[in-house]
């Protein structure tokens, strides 16, 4: 292997180095933030119960009204920024917000890094459903030197989708004066992660960078491939083009009055299913015709032809895949059990994102035997061995 990584990847570096299984559902402890309780069981399974038990969402919807009367126009302009895809999380959010809440969102999409066919056409569907949308489609020369920075140095190519994701829609809130951004879940507390923000109904900018940018900021990350890198230099782009990936200081935001990322999960019970028989009914969403790689379902995280490796890759740095979120949410909703989970994971999970391998390659600039270096180069010696000249977790769930 020729491949060195460096550090920026913060979170990889706090992994606890014995491997356990939450009893409840098919997460391991190799999640970032993710806490056990003594029992074994995991903030997410611990999350879902409170959500049950204990949280009034009569009282909760009331909240939300609060918040939207506070934040409605009466001028017929935009009040609510809804960062959407097109798919059934975001499509449901921004369809409820406006036909059930009476307000008037500006849905905001930032591109994906390669759309697939079924993508495009939901966007599409999302907008004909009574949506107005701002499509942001960065340098794609720039994009694709930045997503090779990702994937050698923080794991993941899909790191420049999350850095638009989250700074687009509030660089546009900033610009067009509208304070409230509502995205769909928390993922700390959906998919089991630190229990702090689990239970608020926003995740203020301060976390951004700890939670959603693996510990390193967008300027750090620049400057790391300038200095790094010999495929990447200044005359790759404008000022400009950097505008997007980074969001408002904290000062600008605090002075728009911009609090953060409000989740609707936060005041509405969040199911993936019915958010996406929601969205079938009234936003035109239609499924992939397939399933999709390394998992059973067909309906989540379906927009971008590199999602897959995103998953991939985070199978490889946490032991931990994509069936493994789709069956673990699926369990605590009660909509299979855990050794329906296991069974799945001990056929999909880890699978290789084969279909779209030359294009991701492709897209990157790079060679076969480049990529499996650097994928190697992010397996850590707790979760993996080699016997027989092939690589096997040390201790899956199976």
């Amino acid at each position: 292997m020729s491949f060195k990584r460096g550090a920026l990847e913060k979170q990889i570096l706090e992994l606890p180095k014995e491997v356990k299984w939450c009893k409840n559902c098919i997460i391991s402890n190799q999640r970032p933030r993710i806490i056990f309780n003594n029992e074994g069981i995991c903030s997410g399974c611990l999350n879902y119960d409170y959500k049950n038990n204990e949280v009034d969402w009569k009282s909760r919807e009331q909240e939300l009204v609060a918040l939207l009367d506070k934040h409605r126009r009466k001028d017929g302009y935009w009040d609510v920024i809804v960062p959407s895809s097109g798919g059934k999380d975001s499509g449901y959010v921004a369809h409820q917000l406006r036909y059930k809440y009476n307000m008037n969102p500006l849905t905001v999409t930032w591109a994906p890094l390669k759309y697939t066919d079924i993508g495009w056409l939901n966007l599409q569907a999302h907008n004909q459903s009574g949506l107005t949308n701002m499509l942001c489609t960065p340098n794609g020369s720039f994009q694709r030197k930045l997503a090779r920075l990702c994937f050698e140095e923080l794991g993941d190519a899909f790191h420049v989708f999350v850095l638009g994701q989250i700074s687009y829609p509030f660089q546009m809130a900033y610009k067009l004066g509208i304070p409230l951004v509502f995205y769909g879940e928390n993922g700390e507390a959906e998919y089991a992660g630190d229990p702090e923000f689990a239970d608020k109904p926003f995740k203020p900018a301060s976390e951004w960078v700890r939670q959603h940018f693996k510990g390193v900021t967008f300027k750090e990350l620049l400057e790391y491939g300038l200095k790094h890198k010999d495929y990447f230099n200044k005359d790759d782009y404008c000022d400009s083009d950097l505008i997007f990936y980074e969001p408002p200081s904290i000062e600008q935001l605090n002075e728009a009055g911009i609090k953060g990322k409000y989740f609707f999960s936060y005041y509405h019970k969040w199911t993936p299913q019915e958010n996406y028989y929601y969205c079938v009914e009234n936003t035109g969403f239609k499924p992939n015709p397939e399933r999709n790689e390394g998992t059973y379902s067909k309906y989540a995280s379906i927009d971008d032809k590199m999602d897959g490796f995103h998953y991939y890759l985070r199978y490889i740095k946490f032991g931990l895949g994509r069936c493994m979120e789709d069956a673990a949410h699926e369990i605590r909703d009660g909509h299979i059990t855990r050794e329906e989970g296991i069974a799945l994971m001990k056929r999909y999970e880890g699978e290789f994102p084969m279909k779209y391998f030359n294009e991701f390659l492709e897209y990157l600039d790079i060679t076969e035997e480049h990529f499996w270096d650097v994928v190697d180069a992010w397996r850590a010696p707790h979760l993996w061995d080699k016997v027989d000249g092939e690589w096997k977790l040390k201790v899956p769930i199976f």
